[in-house]
């Protein structure tokens, strides 16, 4: 069975796509730590980052710090956190994470719950920014 991420690769599952090339995605997370909060996937399923071949774990990574330069520039912050944790979805994912403080990493406090044309506002100032 397919996982909710290659559901959203394949159009299945709305999303609120900022990046995308043949290989890679990134869409905002819905339930964001902080405004800006991207997930990164490869487009095949896998569900270990370090299963990935030496090639694809390259371009994964330069594909995830372009999405975080154009991050950077869409939403104030003072850094990009990176967080590679992949319990939740059996789907290799890289978490971008905008940062003021350590703080904004904390995946165990009460996560954001932005409207829909916030959503959008922020996917679509990513977006520009990686194009």
């Amino acid at each position: 069975m397919p996982t909710i991420f290659t559901r959203i690769v394949n159009g299945e599952i709305p999303c609120y796509k900022v990046a995308e090339n043949d290989r890679f995605f990134a869409f905002l997370d819905i339930a964001p730590l902080a405004k800006g909060h991207t997930l990164v996937i490869p487009k095949h399923e896998g569900d270990y980052l370090f299963a990935l071949d030496d090639e694809e774990y390259a371009e994964y990574m330069l594909f995830a710090k372009r999405v975080a330069a154009a991050l950077e520039k869409a939403v104030p912050c003072k850094r990009i956190g990176v967080a590679v944790l992949g319990m939740e979805v059996p789907h290799t994912h890289i978490h971008l994470v905008p940062m003021n403080s350590e703080q904004d990493m904390n995946f165990a406090k009460e996560k954001l719950k932005l409207q829909d044309a916030e959503m959008k506002q922020i996917a679509a100032a990513i977006a520009a920014e990686f194009a």
